[in-house]
């Protein structure tokens, strides 16, 4: 595998070292590794970076670049990962000081592009590439090696014990009252206070010993299996014996023990005594963990739409990478595209991934997919267990024809032939991490990656973002043609020196422009020409293919079904007419209407929880977190339980008080209204009206996600009551009634993306209304109707929210626009991390002033303490025509003691 290093520091063993000739006597006898432990520069507060190792390959081993590796690390033994093989030694570095590779723990992780996109990752987003590395392997696979314990009791002499130290004699105690009469090094020092001295004591003398404990990745899930031997009918067999046989035969020669024993209703022993006769094996075989879903359900291909068909069409035809915006209304059947684009990816031996923004959306799809592609898809994302999340990973790097369906991290999947990227709801902010770093774009990434594969890149979504809007306008405004019938380079160059309306200039077979006039002039004239679409000039006055962008539309709903029509009530006019209560008169006569056409309906809430705070009516005090800047929500389990007020930052959870801890009142109200509310509500007015709470509160458990899909779907609720994860990509084809209960909590935040997000959520939950055979409903409520973002989801209208929402943030320079840069800055200590953000912005404003970029702040953060941690952040805003980001990694050497810093590229939260 090559790969570039050239962002990584210089190799060293123990100390930081730069390259000279000091060649190895043998050829490729080293290889270089990155080490799952950060290496300090120096002693003072220096950034911690990540460092390449040396070592030597034991003479039997073969160890390739991409394998991880056990390795020797001062007195651990540590996870790492090969990145290349070498001939030369760093300086100063002696072959007899270099230690051996001590063991492998996979080989071959890598596909031969992935460790450029590792490093892709870490050099834009600013993040050492270690992070990256953790992000995209399992959990547990690097892990560093423990010290243990152990106690030798051979050694220590009866009423011995007297002569120790009081810690001494606690170490002792404890590990002699283990079973194993063993323990890690931590748990002791965590049992006794001063525990060094007294393991100094036990050491000496010879009663204990310390050992270090290597890495282990989890383990292989194993299952007795029965294989058949004998190709003959034997005819030594018991009646029992030969149906065993005669099973065996039927299920291809091999099933497992226990589906064995089930189904012919027998005994171990009945089938050892047919191994032992030698017509049968037994034998432990590994199982692959996976999140199985439901599989008894066959799918067959759908009939296309015309819109559809065209879509297939184009992206079946693209055999390299392009960048597909697949803009679909909601319910025109984007699904039953990726599925037939799949099937020929699957047939010519390459795998596919399909990502979705939140992990409440894998069941759903994941069982659609199943249905038509059967044990080939698998899920991987954060909520599976660490066992299966290996044995998924794991099956990823054998190259078999799979679907991968995940959240955000599943972008890093590695899959060494990948044929097509998919992602679901391509507009969703969950597909954006803020922390911990690497702060990636799954979109961004899969863009990426999608370059590297040369495969092709489907965005799909009912409300596009703007990036990918304006970024399918920029390249390829007009021009949808397949890339099969495009011009090849030869004849673009042909055709452009052969214009007589554009003298002056030449293009090479280098694709560079010479002998032109001025740089401005030539770039807008070739870049401006509507008929020589394909390829750009750029300042260094070269011609590139322009990125392949494709726009295809699915105007209209499968099976020509009619967009719901948008009720929006004001509740203003609501309120002098009497009604208090939080459901509007047409939304109360819909609810009733559910239960007497035994129909089914969505509803809507912005957040989840009871209320958004607890106030006392007498002076006015609010409930807070002790740990961060924001009140207490109130949450509702069930009538006559406890009341609990939680933090849904840092989860502190405190009881209810009965007197304002202020001024002593008994008046405490509940303020807002969540998703517990609102169902408490519905319990009161309609008491007969089944639902489902479908939330982060409700859905922990695992598996939970698809349990409350199935029981609405299996007709158990008639109201499925939710937040965000209602709104995105859900099919439920027997909801006719979508009610919102608050556009409100939408609309108004001090962001400059706020309209984006308002305008995207609701048209997307009014999506789920009216999928099926029955007509739907919305019903949104909002004090403020002539919003321009309620007014537009009333009408249904994007073109025209895209238009005037991008003109804003040209007016602004904000993001598609522009660039952003968030530096987030918090520690424990509030001077601290005060003092570091004014010196940081003292740092960046002379870039500022050489004009790469406008600083805003420092200032303290929205919330300005969370987990006891005060919060800062800086915001850069890219200049016009400063496309690079500024390198900002060496920042951290600049904080104070205990003050972190979170570089976040394209930031979506603030």
């Amino acid at each position: 595998m090559s790969y570039s290093v050239q962002t990584l520091s210089k190799s060293v063993l123990a100390e930081p070292g730069s390259s000279n000739d000091n060649y190895s006597p043998e050829s490729q006898e080293w290889v270089e590794v990155l080490v799952d432990v950060p290496y300090q520069t120096s002693t003072d507060n220096a950034e911690e970076e990540e460092k390449l190792f040396t070592y030597k390959i034991p003479p039997d081993m073969d160890i390739q670049p991409g394998d991880i590796v056990i390795v020797p690390f001062g007195t651990q033994q540590v996870g790492a990962i090969v990145i290349r093989k070498t001939s030369q030694l760093p300086e100063g570095l002696t072959s007899d000081r270099v230690k051996n590779i001590s063991n492998i723990i996979t080989r071959g992780f890598f596909p031969a592009t992935y460790w450029q996109l590792m490093e892709k990752v870490a050099i834009y987003y600013q993040t050492p590439l270690i992070k990256v590395i953790r992000t995209a392997l399992p959990p547990g696979l690097l892990k560093r090696s423990q010290r243990r314990i152990r106690i030798i009791e051979a050694a220590i002499p009866t009423g011995g014990e007297i002569f120790l130290n009081a810690n001494a004699q606690k170490i002792l105690e404890i590990l002699q009252n283990s079973k194993t009469k063993d323990y890690t090094w931590q748990y002791i020092q965590r049992q006794v206070k001063g525990a060094d001295r007294g393991l100094k004591d036990l050491l000496k003398r010879g009663w204990v010993e310390s050992y270090l404990e290597p890495p282990s990745p989890p383990k292989p899930k194993l299952r007795q299996a029965v294989t058949l031997v004998a190709q003959t009918p034997p005819k030594d067999l018991t009646a029992r014996q030969q149906e065993v046989m005669e099973m065996l035969r039927k299920s291809g020669g091999e099933m497992w023990l226990t589906e064995l024993l089930n189904t012919c209703q027998t005994t171990t022993s009945v089938v050892k005594k047919i191994e032992e006769k030698g017509y049968a094996v037994i034998q432990e075989q590994e199982v692959l963990r996976r999140e199985q879903g439901r599989g008894d359900i066959r799918d067959e291909i759908k009939r296309l739409t015309p819109y559809q068909t065209e879509a297939l069409t184009t992206i079946t035809q693209i055999q390299e990478f392009a960048q597909v915006l697949l803009h679909g209304v909601t319910g025109s059947g984007k699904t039953e595209v990726y599925l037939q684009a799949i099937a020929p990816i699957l047939e010519n031996g390459k795998s596919a991934l399909v990502l979705v923004p939140e992990i409440g959306l894998t069941p759903q799809l994941t069982d659609r997919f199943r249905a038509r592609f059967g044990k080939k898809v698998y899920v991987y994302h954060s909520a599976l267990s660490a066992g299966e999340r290996y044995d998924t990973w794991r099956n990823m790097t054998r190259g078999i024809p799979q679907i991968i369906i995940g959240t955000r991290s599943a972008i890093f999947a590695p899959l060494p032939k990948l044929g097509l990227i998919v992602l679901d709801e391509e507009h969703d902010n969950s597909f954006k991490q803020d922390r911990p770093a690497p702060c990636y774009h799954a979109r961004t990434v899969a863009k990426w990656r999608a370059e590297l594969e040369n495969c092709p890149l489907i965005l799909g979504s009912a409300t596009p973002s703007l990036e990918s809007c304006l970024e399918t306008r920029k390249y390829h405004p007009d021009d949808q043609t397949p890339p099969t019938e495009k011009q090849g380079l030869s004849e673009k160059i042909d055709s452009l020196n052969d214009r007589d309306n554009k003298p002056g200039f030449l293009v090479d077979e280098n694709a560079s422009l010479t002998d032109k006039p001025g740089l401005s002039e030539k770039i807008d004239s070739l870049n401006d020409q509507d008929n020589e679409p394909g390829f750009l000039a750029d300042e260094n006055e070269t011609v590139s293919p322009k990125p392949k962008t494709y726009y295809l539309s699915l105007p209209e709903r499968i099976h020509s079904r009619p967009m719901p029509p948008v009720e929006i009530v004001d509740m203003r006019q609501q309120l002098r007419q009497g009604n208090r209560t939080m459901f509007s008169y047409p939304l109360q006569e819909a609810l009733q209407q559910l239960q007497e056409t035994k129909q089914q309906g969505i509803l809507f809430i912005h957040r989840r929880g009871h209320s958004t705070f607890v106030s006392c009516r007498s002076c006015g005090y609010v409930m807070e977190c002790p740990h961060c800047d924001v009140s207490l929500s109130y949450h509702y389990t069930h009538e006559g339980a406890t009341q609990l007020l939680r933090c849904h930052y840092c989860n502190y959870t405190q009881l209810q008080p009965q007197r304002c801890p202020e001024c002593d009142s008994p008046f405490f109200k509940f303020f807002g209204s969540g998703t517990q509310k609102v169902a408490q509500e519905l319990t009161r007015q309609f008491p007969d009206l089944r639902f489902i709470r479908y939330d982060s509160d409700t859905t922990r458990k695992k598996d939970a996600h698809r349990n409350l899909l199935n029981q609405f779907a299996n007709g158990e609720a008639d109201l499925l009551i939710g937040t965000q994860m209602l709104t995105k990509g859900l099919d439920l084809a027997q909801v006719t009634l979508v009610g919102v209960v608050s556009a409100d909590g939408l609309l108004h935040f001090s962001d400059y993306r706020a309209n984006e997000r308002a305008f995207q959520t609701l048209l997307q939950v009014a999506g789920r209304a009216g999928r099926g055979d029955n007509p739907g409903q919305v019903i949104i409520q909002t004090y403020t109707p002539e919003h321009p973002v309620i007014q537009a989801v009333q009408r249904n209208d994007y073109q025209s929210f895209v238009e005037t929402e991008l003109q804003a943030r040209a007016e602004l320079r904000y993001p598609p626009h522009g660039r952003l840069i968030l530096l987030r800055l918090s520690s424990y200590d509030p001077t601290e991390v005060a003092v570091t953000a004014q010196q940081l912005a003292s740092v960046l404003m002379e870039k500022a002033e050489e004009g790469k970029y406008d600083l805003l702040g420092p200032a303290p953060a929205p919330i300005a303490r969370v987990a006891n941690r005060y919060r800062w952040q800086i915001l850069l805003k890219l200049l016009p025509g400063c496309e690079d980001v500024p390198d900002l990694t060496r920042l951290s050497n600049i904080c104070r003691p205990g003050v972190s810093l979170t570089v976040d590229v394209d930031p979506m939260n603030f």
